[in-house]
């Protein structure tokens, strides 16, 4: 903006109709502030007579540029506000822009402490103070004369002032005075501020404190005595069935003589009360059984201190040294005195309580058959059994239903199946097979659950020596058979009488259903093959595979790999194999019968097999694809031979039995349960 400096000469009158307006002193020509100080102004004359100082630096523009209008908007936005924010979107899960930014700036606040006098507050504060004023005595200052007499000296000086204008005004102010000074002032009332309700002052006062006083009594100490004995479930058993027939005793004593006489007189009923007895007996026993397994896992887990702290804590820091070899770490030992000349046949683990599992007793000698037992352990009490189920023919197998973790499918020696519910407080199997419902003829090698049919019964599968695979399903109370397929062994029909065809049947020695193909499935013989089979044929096999030169022990499908599956035989050999291809992908020499072979529940590379010369065997193909990582005798060859592994689903815990009826609990080292890497 450009500044011009208008002299007026001396003499010139304003506009028309107005008083002269005196000559202006000439101002001096404005300069910017970066021009220097040495540079002279130019003095122009207009065609009106004015001078006008014109700066040197001006420019020069024409009539048309200086009649032109420039349009200036002002708007409300902050030139110090940032345009340029950008922000992260949880909605859209990125970085965006800002569009809206705050545009006010504040340049002055103050936090003031009056009160509006219309507001309620204020309204209420001077009635408050008007009250106070009127209920106090009106005090008379002594200042109060002196306060009138300087307002009449002031009066009267306006009323001189005022009389030099006007000779009337005059007088009439005077009048006015003199009245006033006749008429006592009225007493002055002093108006007071309202008071701050935000100041406060604090008042403390002093209260006394009184001692801390201390009572206390001394009294004689009870007689205690210190006592020891170990004690399990029958210790306990018997202690509650002495009281029990305590207190019988002392209510048959209380009794009269005459009721007594009358007992004795009527023998016929001797034997219900004898019954009913017992029936309450045993109603008091159920309800002191849960108090009783509490104290007894309690008692245990003091005695087996160690080894529950070495199964939650311990880890073998020398696996660092060993190469990429690991250790197996003894645990538990389990063992019932009733089953020591019984061989462990089957292992199973609960699917919902993991540190559950069942152990089924039996014996592979054939030609010394007898009873067996069901029984179910548990890792927090590895001194007695949870479940007790004795059974009139030896078990084979067993496995626990997925859903239905109380329902135990049972295959014994002489050909039956059974189903035992853990909820029912009985001996007894809930459901067992017959010779009139199609029992097998032969050992029950294995048995499986599979997924409930059409009109959601349960059923479970079966194999056996007698060639055939058998579909049991619950419907009502009895277990309905239907035959699945036959293992016919091709080329081995023989000459019957009278010229029929007699056809050879294979046996069926174990045999696994695919985790994900519900219709596929694999069964392994006693001649070494193992046949690829499809529930939608029962005539025809989907592929044989010439496995191996023994009777196949185990076969298994690998949870984690649908193509692969492993087999093990009395061979000596343990066979990985990809079910599209007819030859072994890799096969391993364990220089023994090889009993068992399972795969871990935590890697797709890592199998376990147990031989009969007792050492287990732990593989992982991820580390080493020609030997095993762990080699290590579980239990000495001439006491005993080891049968079956097992994988617990969850702990890093394996558990093996032999052939003396016990079973043994194994920890596994970092090196054995390394986890797989993730392929990005």
């Amino acid at each position: 903006m450009e500044f011009f400096d208008f002299k007026i000469p001396e003499g010139q009158s304003g506009p028309s109709g107005g008083k002269p307006v005196p000559p202006k002193p000439a101002k001096p020509a404005y300069k910017r502030r970066d021009e220097d100080v040495s540079t002279e102004a130019v003095e122009v004359v207009d065609e009106a007579g004015n001078i006008l100082v014109k700066p040197p630096d001006q420019l020069e523009l024409t009539e048309a540029e200086l009649k032109e209008e420039i349009t200036r908007v002002l708007t409300a936005n902050n030139p110090q506000a940032p345009q340029s924010i950008i922000r992260y979107s949880f909605k859209d899960g990125l970085y965006k822009p800002i569009s809206h930014v705050d545009q006010m700036a504040i340049h002055f606040s103050l936090n003031g402490n009056l009160i509006p006098k219309d507001s309620d507050e204020g309204r209420r504060q001077s009635i408050k103070l008007t009250t106070a004023a009127e209920k106090a005595p009106v005090e008379t200052s002594a200042t109060a004369p002196e306060e009138a007499e300087i307002k009449d000296e002031e009066r009267t000086e306006d009323t001189q002032a005022a009389g030099e204008g006007e000779a009337e005004e005059s007088g009439t102010a005077e009048a006015a005075e003199a009245a006033d000074a006749e008429e006592p002032p009225p007493p002055a009332v002093k108006e007071r501020k309202l008071a701050n309700q935000f100041n406060f002052i604090d008042r403390p006062s002093w209260t006394p404190r009184y001692p801390v006083r201390d009572r206390a009594c001394q009294s004689e100490p009870t007689p205690c005595k210190t006592l020891s004995d170990d004690i399990n479930q029958w210790v306990i058993h018997d202690a509650y069935v002495e009281e029990l027939q305590k207190r019988e005793e002392s209510k048959e004593k209380e009794k009269p003589k005459a009721q007594v006489a009358k007992k004795e007189e009527k023998k016929t009923k001797k034997k219900g009360r004898k019954l009913i007895s017992l029936d309450s007996q045993s109603d008091e026993m159920n309800k002191i059984s849960k108090a009783a397994k509490i104290v007894e896992r309690m008692v245990n887990q003091n005695t087996f201190d160690g080894i529950a702290q070495d199964f939650k804590y311990f880890e073998d820091d020398s696996d660092e040294f060993r190469d990429q070899k690991g250790t197996l770490l003894p645990l538990w030992k389990f063992q019932y005195e009733k089953t020591r000349r019984l061989a462990v046949t089957a292992i199973s683990w609960n699917p919902k309580y993991k540190d559950l599992f069942a152990v089924g007793y039996g014996s592979y000698n054939f030609m010394k058959q007898g009873k067996g037992m069901l029984l179910l352990y548990t890792m927090k009490n590895p001194s007695f059994p949870e479940y007790i189920f004795r059974t009139e023919s030896g078990i084979m197998c067993l496995d626990f239903h997925n859903d239905y973790p109380y329902l135990v499918a049972v295959g014994f020696y002489d050909g039956n199946v059974a189903i035992y519910n853990l909820k029912k407080a009985t001996s007894q199997p809930s459901y067992k097979s017959n010779a009139k419902s199609g029992k097998h003829t032969e050992p029950v090698w294995q048995v499986k659950w599979q997924k409930d049919d059409m009109d959601n019964n349960l059923n479970f599968f079966s194999v056996s020596s007698d060639g055939r695979i058998v579909s049991w399903t619950l419907v009502k109370n009895e277990l309905v058979h239907t035959d699945i397929i036959k293992l016919s062994v091709e080329g081995t029909a023989m000459q019957g009488p009278e010229g029929l065809q007699l056809e050879t049947l294979g046996c069926g020695t174990s045999f696994d259903f695919h985790k994900k193909i519900d219709y596929l499935f694999l069964v392994g013989t006693e001649e070494g093959k193992i046949y690829k089979c499809s529930k939608c044929y029962s005539s025809q096999f989907l592929d044989v595979f010439e496995a191996h030169n023994m009777a196949v022990d185990s076969v298994s499908w690998n949870p984690y790999h649908s193509k692969v599956f492993i087999s093990c035989s009395s061979d000596w050999t343990v066979k990985i194999w990809d079910h599209t291809i007819k030859t072994p992908m890799f096969v391993f020499d364990l220089n023994s019968a090889v009993g068992d072979v399972a795969w871990s529940p935590y890697s797709s590379t890592v199998f376990a097999a147990v031989t009969t010369d007792g050492k287990a065997h732990v593989f992982d193909l991820n580390v080493n694809k020609y030997e095993a990582l762990c080699t290590q005798l579980v239990m000495n060859k001439m006491k005993s031979k080891i049968t079956h592994i097992q994988f617990n689903p969850v702990y890093p815990v394996v558990v093996i039995g032999g052939e003396r009826g016990f079973v043994v609990t194994l920890k596994l080292s970092p090196n054995l349960r390394k986890m797989p890497k993730v392929r990005t």
